[in-house]
This record gives C-alpha cells, sequence and structure tokens, in this order.
C-alpha cells in the first residue's frame, strides 16, 4: 500500500469579485514508503498548493488525499492529531520563530511524540550542526544552516512522510545540493517517503527515485527518474530538460520555454500545453487528455 495517495484532487481559491482559480485541477500522484518523489514545474503550476493540501493547510475541493489509507482532513484550530506528515518550507527564517531557540523549537517536536531519549542537540548533529548550536536564535545562522534546523524541527516528529516545498529554492548554490542530499539521506535512512518540490531538475536528478511533472494543476508526466530524464516523452517535460543551461564550456544558451503559463483562472480548452506545444495537433485543442503515465495525445494508449 502507498503510504500517501493522491486521487483526482482539487484545490480551488476563492477571492471575492475575482474569478475562481482552480490551482489544483484533477492531480493524481502517490509515494511509497522509503521512495523519493521529486514534483517538478514552472512557479504557478500548483506545486505548492498541492503540498499544502497534502498537509491539511488548503481545504480540498475535489478529489482525495489519503496517508496511510487514512484520509487527510484540513487543518483546525484544535491540536493536529497527524504529525506522521511533517513539512519544510520554502523560507526557513519565516518558518522558525525568531524569539525562540532553536533547540526549543526541536523539542516542540519531540514532546508531540513523547520522545524523552532524543535531544534538540542530537537533531542537530544528525542534520551536520554542531550541538551547542541548540541555544541559539535562528538569527544567528546562515540560510543553509537555518533550513538544515527546520530539517531537523520536522525530524523529530518522525514523520512517515516528509515534504519538502521548494526548501532549496531560497538557499545559494554550494548550499542547493548538500540540503537536497541530506533531505534524501534522511528520509530513507528512516524509511520515511519525502515529496520534493522544486524547479531545478538538476537537483532533483540527482536525489529523486521518481519525478512527477506538474503544469498548470495537474500531472502530465510520472516515471522514473532515470527513464523521464534520457527519454522525456511530454512535450512540457522536453522543453523542462532543454531549458537546462549544459556545463560543457561552449557557452551555447539553452533553449526558452515558448510563451507564458497561461492564468489558472482561465485555462485553455483541451490540452493545457496547446498553445504553447510545438507538436500540437487538433484534438489537442479540443480534448484534454485523461491517461497517464504521459497526459498526451502523442502517447494514446493503444
Amino acid at each position: 500500500m502507498s503510504l500517501l495517495t493522491i486521487d483526482d484532487l482539487v484545490v480551488e481559491h476563492r477571492s471575492p469579485g475575482r474569478p475562481v482559480v482552480r490551482a489544483v485541477a484533477g492531480a493524481s500522484l502517490a509515494v511509497n514508503p522509503g521512495e523519493v518523489v521529486g514534483l517538478v514545474g514552472e512557479s504557478g503550476c500548483g506545486k505548492s498548493t498541492l503540498a499544502r493540501a497534502v498537509c491539511g493547510l488548503n481545504p480540498v475541493t475535489e478529489g482525495s488525499i489519503a496517508f496511510e489509507g487514512q484520509p487527510v482532513t484540513p487543518l483546525g484550530l484544535r491540536r493536529r492529531k497527524l504529525t506522521g506528515i511533517q513539512m519544510v518550507f520554502q523560507d526557513p527564517y519565516a518558518s522558525l520563530n525568531p524569539r525562540r531557540r532553536v533547540g526549543d523549537q526541536i523539542a516542540d517536536g519531540l514532546r508531540t511524540v513523547r520522545d524523552t531519549a532524543t535531544s534538540p542537540a542530537d537533531l542537530l548533529e544528525r542534520v551536520g550542526l554542531p550541538r551547542d548550536f541548540a541555544g541559539r536564535h535562528p538569527h544567528e545562522f546562515s540560510g543553509g544552516q537555518r533550513q538544515r534546523v527546520a530539517i531537523a524541527r520536522a525530524l523529530a516528529a518522525r514523520p512517515r512522510l516528509l515534504i519538502g516545498d521548494e526548501p532549496i529554492s531560497a538557499l545559494d548554490a554550494s548550499a542547493q545540493a548538500q540540503v537536497a542530499r541530506l533531505m534524501r539521506d534522511l528520509a530513507v535512512e528512516s524509511g520515511a517517503g519525502l515529496l520534493f518540490i522544486s524547479h531545478d531538475l538538476s537537483v532533483v536528478r540527482l536525489i529523486a527515485d521518481r519525478i512527477a511533472v506538474m503544469y498548470l494543476g495537474k500531472i502530465v508526466e510520472v516515471g522514473a527518474t532515470a527513464e523521464v530524464w534520457a527519454d522525456p516523452r511530454h512535450p512540457y517535460t522536453k522543453a523542462l530538460l532543454g531549458a537546462i543551461p549544459a556545463p560543457d564550456g561552449l557557452g551555447v544558451l539553452p533553449a526558452e520555454l515558448p510563451g507564458d503559463v497561461p492564468d489558472p483562472a482561465n485555462p485553455p480548452g483541451g490540452c493545457r500545453f496547446n498553445p504553447r506545444c510545438p507538436m500540437v495537433m487538433d484534438v489537442c485543442r479540443e480534448k484534454e487528455p485523461d491517461f497517464g503515465p504521459v497526459a498526451c495525445w502523442l502517447h494514446e494508449p493503444k
């Protein structure tokens, strides 16, 4: 049984006097224990909204989310009972309380699971920080160190599913791969699943077992990382990979993805990628493909 099962998920944002924005428009995805799934796509495609729905931070409009076979319900005002899912957010400074020592914040998670054998210093050491850093405040750390603290705090609750919502985008290049590998190693070591969300495919390639590609609220391709990288099938996946700079020293600029992401409040008819697709056909403008693991009329099941 999958650790996390997302089935035809729809999440809408509603504001008075404005059109309804369907940020997630029927996405399905699964994460297994001990597996790292990379969710990639351009900014605004719905990746973070999906992650927040999995944590109960965004209400579900349609579809379902199940964790270990039980439905995930929206987070209310009462203390959360579901601690098996923990998220590491994009901005480590905003997600940590600036007034509290990091050791005290990590201890909150340990108390949640009644872990008296582990100390905050133990967890800091596990993420590669000195034990005496537990007495410091968040502003005393660099960005990469703060993100390691955030990971330690998430691990304190012994999650079976760890979610990284763009956890490396606020870090400098030298820290990005280190933090990404750290999250993978710690998740796999404990047998937990990891849903790693990023727009940096080159980093996702290093840590993910499977890649899911999201475009305008839908998952358009899912597959083993090596297979997707070697033979991308959806035109959008090909465009994303083609936009990655090649470190060959030749100074050749990567191909730009044509056009702009459409307004999710007014998506195009048919396949959502059809206005930007170089291989568009008539059926692409008329009917939306609803099959997988590649949602594209070029790969319609026979």
